[in-house]
């Protein structure tokens, strides 16, 4: 079990600043995330747009952006789970909060933030009879850990970004790569195209075009991918993982069962301290809404700050909050 002050679920942007304001107040944080790095949509989605309206920042790219607040929450050591989905949240008698996540991993926090921008990024999945079944047992959505396909067969689905270069890392340790793609071009980077494009020239990977994943074989674990050309012709594939790379979608997942005020898939606030109306449950970012409400970075870092200094009481009851200016306080490590 993982203990610390506060745990923030979501690690975009706004999740990482508040990690520097709980720091400033001497308090530890612990982020969860369900994408398996840091830095939400910006890093998983457009990590080369730039971005405007950043203070002291006449354009930066994303994840730029990220790697800066990195750094600057690192004298506070924060600590993450990541590729894991917050699935339970239990009040304890003393008012704290036990976190489960999907994974089953636990996290014991006095208070709870809720940064999840647009909610929790879940994979578009490939409609494919049975397809739960297999999940977890050969089929996943995501790269957590690569040494897991070491020596192994893996087919990857998908056409952007995360496909190419996963086939790119992957053709150096997994006995064979498989990449199909639906379409004959691909919508990533062009260069990552042109690299996939040789390692399939030179027999280092195997690459399927203008072909569609229709049926998984195997008997409990996944043994064999059926793929259906253009002309309907069909071939199967064996292998050991499939990990389609469809993208992702936002959804406010098991967050909407936590007995907040829910409007539109987004929680409602009251801006004094972003508080959500359940006792030590703050929301900051583009998850929380409120009249005037503005879905900017710049305003979720505005948030992050108002809301820690409302979130001391809970983790020092005792104490008096005596806050000034970062120029005197400094930025001490724990």
């Amino acid at each position: 079990m993982i203990t610390t002050d506060i745990c923030i679920i979501g690690a975009g942007p706004v999740g990482l600043f508040a990690v520097f304001e709980a720091g400033l107040l001497k308090m530890r944080c612990h982020l969860i995330d369900y994408l398996p790095q840091v830095g939400g949509q910006l890093s998983e989605i457009y990590p080369q747009k730039p971005i405007y309206d950043i203070p002291g920042y006449p354009e930066i790219k994303a994840q730029d952006l990220v790697d800066n607040l990195m750094d600057q929450i690192k004298p506070f050591k924060p600590t993450f789970t990541l590729g894991e989905r917050v699935d339970h949240l239990a009040k304890q008698e003393d008012g704290s909060f036990m976190v489960t996540t999907n994974d089953k991993t636990k996290v014991h926090a006095q208070v709870i933030v809720i940064a999840g921008g647009l909610g929790v990024f879940e994979p578009r999945k490939p409609a494919l009879e049975n397809l739960d079944h297999f999940e977890g047992n050969g089929v996943t959505y995501m790269v957590k850990n690569p040494e897991t396909f070491r020596n192994k067969k893996v087919m990857l689905a998908g056409g952007g970004d995360s496909a190419l270069d996963w086939a790119i890392y992957l053709s150096n340790v997994a006995e064979r790569v498989t990449l199909v793609h639906r379409n004959e071009t691909f919508r990533g980077a062009p260069d990552s195209a042109a690299k996939v494009y040789d390692l399939a020239n030179n027999g280092k990977i195997d690459l399927i075009l203008s072909a569609n994943l229709k049926e998984l074989g195997g008997n409990g674990k996944l043994k064999s991918v059926k793929l259906e050309g253009k002309s309907k012709e069909e071939i199967t594939i064996d292998t050991d993982y499939l990990i389609p790379l469809f993208g992702l979608s936002p959804k406010l997942g098991p967050i909407a069962d936590w007995g907040l005020n829910i409007d539109r898939n987004a929680i409602e606030v009251d801006t004094r301290d972003y508080s959500t109306g359940v006792d030590r449950i703050f929301a900051i970012g583009d998850i929380n809404t409120y009249p005037g409400k503005l879905k900017l970075i710049l305003c979720g870092f505005h948030e992050a700050a108002i809301m820690m200094h409302a979130a001391f009481k809970y983790v020092y009851p005792d104490q008096k909050l005596s806050f000034k200016y970062t120029t005197v306080n400094g930025v001490n490590s724990f």
